[in-house]
């Protein structure tokens, strides 16, 4: 199934971290690009999430559908404001024409056109309360269910923005889920 990765963000630095009403930490940086590499287990290179102990959650995707959904739920915007950026969610990989929190238990491969990279989704990446700041009060409640799946890399590999191929969604097995999961979990929680 072909679709087109819209987005990608790596960012050396943790924005979202602290009080939400502080707003998120200033970063002088890029945290987008047109080309990342990968590696297996290990996240995107140069991404704060990069080669720590979240690998579980190393590489994080959002379909940009979810934040058009949330734009509608919590428009109007108001006259001359730009419509939701969906680079603010913070997520690695923002895609348009996939259905993300479908991958969520399953390995699924990506294909971005430098060859075949597999993923493993045992977590939903959960908003947080910045999202209020980031879009709209209110973003953080109705992004819930909405906001992406947390994964693991399982091979080396590069991803681009542009069109991409879905390939080989195959559900995991029960005994492999709750085995991953405690892992997952039992590796803390994840902020922006």
């Amino acid at each position: 199934m072909d679709f087109e990765i819209v987005t990608l963000v790596v960012s050396p630095v943790r924005r979202y971290d602290g009080r939400p009403a502080d707003g998120p930490r200033p970063y002088d940086g890029r945290e987008t690009a047109d080309e990342v590499q990968v590696r297996a287990h290990k996240g995107l290179v140069g991404d704060r999430y990069f080669g720590t102990r979240h690998r579980f959650a190393a590489v994080t995707f959002l379909a940009a559908e979810s934040i058009d959904r949330l734009e509608g739920e919590l428009g109007p915007l108001p006259d001359g404001a730009a419509p939701f950026d969906p680079a603010l969610a913070r997520r690695n990989v923002v895609t348009r024409g996939l259905d993300v929190e479908s991958l969520l238990h399953t390995t699924f491969t990506i294909d971005a056109g430098s060859g075949p990279i597999p993923f493993r989704a045992l977590t939903r990446a959960n908003p947080c309360a910045f999202m209020n700041g980031a879009f709209a009060d209110g973003a953080h409640q109705a992004m819930r269910g909405h906001a992406g799946i947390r994964t693991e890399p399982l091979a080396d590999g590069v991803l681009r923005v542009g069109r991409a191929t879905l390939l080989d969604v195959v559900p995991l097995a029960p005994e492999e889920l709750s085995q991953r999961r405690r892992s997952a979990v039992s590796s803390g929680p994840v902020a922006g």
